[in-house]
């Protein structure tokens, strides 16, 4: 994360400076790349702790539930 808002940080001061957008769209990328990348290892912690525990537990519907309210909102 700290990697990403260092990225974020630089598409702020690469527009403050009017750079090429070419260079901010670079830049953005690395932002949305590292986003999804923190995001991705944050999804396979979940599934292997939180939902591994909730399907023990019996709430798989719930666990289920919730995973896809993720997955869809990212598909959008």
């Amino acid at each position: 994360m700290k990697i990403t808002k260092g990225h974020l940080e630089k598409v702020i001061r690469m527009i403050e400076s009017h750079e090429y957008c070419i260079d901010v769209l670079h830049q953005i990328q690395a932002v949305e790349e590292g986003l999804k990348g923190t995001g991705n290892l944050i999804l396979e912690n979940h599934l292997k702790t939180c939902v591994a525990e909730a399907i023990k537990e019996g709430k798989n519907e719930k666990a289920i539930a919730e995973i896809m309210e993720v997955v869809n909102k990212s598909n959008r």
